[in-house]
């Protein structure tokens, strides 16, 4: 990996961190470990930039074409960035890259046609004579916390929307993988015109980096996505802040017995492990109707069987390393639990000579298991059975989470169904819950989130409304 240069954007200490590849253990740079005085100073930085480097609307648009641009012509660039600190198959790394685009490409079109609004005050008495207008305004510093999974595109949810709704950013990547996001705020500073303060990359611990952005006073909100855990405990501690949390999910697959099972093994077994299944909306629980039961999972686990496991610089790696070994070996205990318990393991569940947890297929799992009932992060799925869709319904609701839910089915009354009664923040009917397009609103309910993100939804949200009233 070439190293990442120091930028202007980013906050420098004496004490640094050394980044290493989750793939081999090999150091690929170090970050500055920053601390409260960082943050705080990143912070001022970004609360004065709107003054002495104002931007307007067509600028910040142009600013965001650019790096749209940019994107695609560095796409390989930042995929080996992508595949290096997060071990995401250099594949998966390219189409995140791609992804990324789209979201700048979408917040430049929003901040150009964002309109406000007209209110009609002579519609009542007292308002006679007057013309109330609304208008859209920056709330402020947005502190944004983002997880290692996604380091470019989960970055780009953040940052984009926050340019084109005039806000700057104080930016905390997650500590295993902040290189993608510096070589991201160096682009955007060096190359695509953004003034120095619109956006400061501070790394470190999120104990010290993550808790000293929810405490400054000068932090208008908090863009928050990672843990159920920690999301919900920074709302907690900031309840005078706007604080967007999108979090976790145990997502649950329906597939109805008029249902095209083939093409749901097929899906599912790109969803499922993609990533080593490290995404909050990776396919995990499999619900097939006991008719097609059988043949699914025999063309399911022919699938998994077949996905390659390796280096994630190899053209040919389907799966690599979970982020940590400490993950991998937390993933293999729920499998072996599970297994204890009296679940099937039909596939996978083991790690290799280097350490890489096989995929796994597990069968006869009940909800009590944590490997159904909490988000597993990992290459895991597990197949329940149902006869009737009620039943089917009734498992896929049991869960505290509800970020997004799938249904294969032939049915239009029951796709209209499982779109009323599934109790998630998105319901994908004939795809798997792993699908997601970058300008929709994408979030969840209870322990998965308050939010709903996509460039022009998170603008909203980065944005107050201000009334105008003119006297006549």
């Amino acid at each position: 990996m070439t190293p990442v240069p120091i930028g202007a954007d980013r906050v420098t200490t004496d004490a640094s961190d050394t980044v290493v590849s989750p793939y081999d253990g090999h150091a690929l740079g170090a970050v500055p470990r920053c601390g409260r005085s960082e943050v705080d100073r990143a912070v001022r930085e970004a609360a004065d930039a709107p003054r002495s480097n104002p931007l307007s609307t067509a600028d910040r648009a142009a600013i965001l074409d650019r790096a749209a641009i940019a994107l695609t012509a560095q796409r390989d660039r930042f995929a080996r960035f992508i595949a290096e600190e997060s071990a995401k198959p250099i594949r998966t790394a390219r189409v995140e890259a791609e992804r990324a685009v789209d979201t700048f490409s979408f917040a430049a079109a929003v901040a150009r046609s964002r309109s406000g609004e007209v209110v009609p005050l002579d519609a009542s008495t007292s308002g006679g004579g007057k013309l109330g207008i609304v208008v859209w305004v920056p709330i402020g510093v947005v502190g944004a916390i983002t997880p290692f999974n996604f380091p470019l595109n989960l970055v780009a949810h953040k940052i984009a929307p926050a340019i084109a709704a005039g806000c700057t950013t104080v930016l905390k990547p997650a500590g295993g993988t902040p290189l993608t996001a510096i070589a991201l705020a160096d682009m955007l500073i060096d190359e695509c015109g953004l003034p120095p303060g619109w956006l400061n990359v501070v790394t470190g611990p999120g104990s010290a980096v993550g808790a000293a952005l929810v405490e400054n006073d000068d932090v208008a909100m908090i863009s928050f996505t990672g843990s159920p855990e920690v999301g919900w405990s920074i709302r907690a501690a900031a309840p005078r802040k706007r604080v967007n949390l999108e979090l976790g999910n145990n997502s649950p697959v329906i597939i109805h017995c008029d249902g095209d099972w083939l093409a749901a093994a097929g899906k599912i077994a790109v969803a499922g492990f993609s990533h080593a299944g490290q995404s909050c909306i990776s396919t995990q629980r499999i619900i097939a109707h006991e008719d097609i039961a059988e043949p699914f999972t025999e063309a399911l686990v022919e699938k998994v069987q077949s996905l390659v496991v390796g280096d994630p610089l190899d053209e040919a790696t389907d799966v690599s390393a979970l982020i940590t070994p400490g993950e991998t070996q937390r993933v293999k205990r729920w499998i072996d639990e599970a297994v204890s318990a009296g679940a099937k393991l039909l596939t996978g569940g083991e790690t290799d000579a280097r350490g890489l947890l096989e995929p796994a297929v597990l069968s006869d799992t009940t909800n009590s298991m944590k490997v159904v009932c909490d988000e597993v992060f990992g290459p895991v799925v597990s197949i329940q059975r149902y006869r009737d869709f009620e039943d089917a319904l009734a498992l896929a609701n049991d869960t505290r989470y509800g970020l997004q839910a799938g249904v294969f089915t032939a049915d239009l009354s029951l796709a209209l169904e499982s779109g009323r009664r599934l109790d998630f923040g998105g319901v994908i009917v004939n795809e798997v819950p792993t699908w997601r397009a970058d300008q929709m609103p994408y979030g969840g309910i209870r322990e998965s989130g308050n939010t709903r993100e996509g460039p022009a939804y998170s603008i909203e949200e980065m944005s107050e409304r201000r009334l105008i009233v003119f006297s006549g």
